[in-house]
């Protein structure tokens, strides 16, 4: 099945704050699966074993068709569904969330245990850095050095990519493409070196973009 692009978040965040003497800490983290969601899920309870509640929620797949939460404890509809439904509003997926609570006494009511664990998966997700997943393809340009210079203003001028550059015989450029800009940059490599240029396909892969950019 052909890749296409998503959103999920770039790496594991967590963030915290109190309400009501209540403390909450908000965990997520990207996954590929069920087993590193539930084992991520499991890490997050044994750290927490003494908290009042450690409630999750995680989506997976590109069509976010695995969907699973829980309320821990807390009265039905109040604590895993909110969280879940965080991660579906932000439109992200292969990501899991655990929100842990420290009771502090006060009562929160139905409506205020809502907003604190809504507030508690955003403040952990916008920890993790929300990006967009997107399909890249390496290609690897071989060209005499005298092109090095005219090649090297083409690539900056459009802002592709340029993950490394191997200076042997010849130089080696290798470039992060768009999957759907890759045939349109070679055939302009092509055009700007009059064909004294040798290209090479890589493989395929995800990269996360934030506003438009390339984040490692």
């Amino acid at each position: 099945m052909k890749k296409s692009n998503y959103k999920t978040i770039h790496r594991f965040g967590t963030s915290e704050y109190e309400i009501e003497k209540s403390r909450f800490i908000g965990y997520a983290k990207p996954v590929q699966n069920e087993e590193e969601a539930v084992a991520f899920i499991n890490e997050i309870k044994q750290k927490h074993k003494d908290a009042t509640h450690n409630v999750w929620a995680y989506v997976l797949g590109q069509t976010m068709n695995v969907q699973r939460y829980s309320d821990d404890g807390e009265p039905q509809g109040t604590a895993g569904i909110p969280t879940l439904e965080v991660i579906k509003k932000s439109g992200l997926t292969d990501v899991v969330v655990v929100v842990t609570r420290y009771f502090g006494g006060v009562k929160l009511g139905a409506g205020g245990l809502v907003r604190a664990y809504t507030t508690g998966a955003k403040i952990g997700l916008e920890s993790g850095m929300i990006v967009d997943k997107v399909v890249y393809q390496s290609i690897k340009v071989m060209l005499d050095y005298t092109l090095l210079g005219k090649v090297q203003n083409f690539v900056s001028n459009v802002g592709y990519y340029i993950k490394d550059v191997d200076y042997t015989d010849s130089v080696d450029m290798n470039l992060y493409i768009k999957i759907d800009e890759v045939e349109k940059v070679s055939s302009e490599l092509v055009e700007i070196t009059n064909g004294k240029v040798e290209i090479r396909l890589g493989d395929e892969f995800y990269v996360s973009e934030k506003d438009g950019k390339i984040i490692e």
